[in-house]
């Protein structure tokens, strides 16, 4: 039987770090504020003025990665791309990066699942897999949110939370009957709260994407209703991580790790207090580098390996929910 093993791990970050103190020079804000709030103590920003893009950001940790696993880009079955920055509409960002790889001829894929985009992501190898399309697949979440926020006391709900970041995995056919790599996954929508986290360009409206008023009214920024937010997350993530648990026929004190999205160090603690889950099994770095978004979980997933915190056939879940409204999880069992 094919399973989908992660292989190699790899992340990067920009080499600007932003502390909370210094957004007060352009917020009505302070550290108490930020963290109390978030949880967020520093995050990473590409510098001002440097010619870069997403993809950029995606090619420094797929390096890693691919050297980790000790593969060569030509020799990948596809390469898929979760970010909601991309560097331009159209195209997607897969064949920047696929380009700056040197992958020939490799198939990218760009998924648009926001704060979920790398468990989708996940499933989507693992389906690839499992029908033997793959064998070797290159999986990115990476974000360069800084250039979307609006620096305004208006906006700080969302101008100290996001940042930017890359997180890459190989992922490999492995023929085998043990019970290992993707062992489940459940992915849920509910497009009736679209708006409670959204960017208003390009927008719905007739005639040009780019007027005067799309620009005056400010919607090419991020808009959050934070307190729908974190209603949602605290009462669904539970919800989808029994889900999860049931379909795999697990109980909570199987897991040796819960890696959730870094969204808010609140809502991760609410969930880990309703789950029952001890804080040694759930891992947070939120403090450090914000809400990369569709990279938080690679972040964190190579963190936890660098740090030898994952040891062989320990069970984790990958789990999340985010702007669509999107939510769902992935239980993983390591080689």
């Amino acid at each position: 039987m094919k399973r989908s093993v992660i292989k190699s791990t790899g992340r990067y970050l920009p080499s600007r770090r932003v502390t909370n103190e210094e957004l007060t020079k352009s917020l009505d804000t302070s550290n108490e504020w930020i963290v109390q709030r978030t949880g967020i103590e520093a995050r990473y920003w590409v510098g001002e003025g440097e010619d870069v893009g997403t993809s950029d950001l995606a090619y420094e940790a797929a390096i890693i990665a691919l050297e980790r696993a000790n593969w060569h880009p030509e020799e990948l079955d596809l390469i898929v791309f979760a970010t909601m920055t991309p560097d331009l509409n159209v195209p997607g960002s897969g064949v920047f990066l696929q380009n700056l790889l040197g992958a020939k001829r490799v198939p990218a894929i760009d998924i648009r699942q926001q704060c979920t985009g790398f468990l989708h992501g996940l499933e989507i190898c693992d389906a690839y897999i499992r029908s033997e399309k793959a064998q070797k697949i290159l999986l990115v979440g990476a974000e360069f949110q800084s250039r979307y926020l609006e620096l305004t006391t208006e906006n700080r709900d969302t101008a100290v939370i996001f940042a930017d970041g890359a997180g890459a995995v190989c992922i490999e056919a492995v023929e085998t009957n043990d019970e290992i790599g993707v062992i489940t996954s459940i992915l849920h929508a509910d497009g009736k709260y679209s708006r409670a986290l959204h960017v208003g360009l390009p927008a719905r409206k007739s005639g040009h994407v780019i007027s005067p008023n799309v620009i005056e009214n400010g919607e090419h920024f991020p808009y959050m209703d934070g307190k729908t937010v974190f209603k949602l997350a605290v009462t669904r993530l539970p919800r989808v991580a029994d889900e999860l648990l049931a379909k795999a026929n697990m109980k909570i004190e199987d897991l040796d790790m819960v890696i959730p999205h870094q969204a808010n160090l609140r809502i991760n603690d609410a969930f880990g207090e309703r789950m029952k889950i001890p804080k040694e099994k759930m891992y947070n770095n939120i403090q450090r580098y914000g809400n990369t978004t569709a990279a938080t979980i690679p972040i964190a997933l190579d963190e936890l390996m660098e740090k030898n915190m994952l040891k062989s056939k320990d069970t984790i879940m990958l789990i999340g929910l985010g702007a669509g409204l999107t939510w769902g999880g992935v239980i993983y069992k390591l080689m």
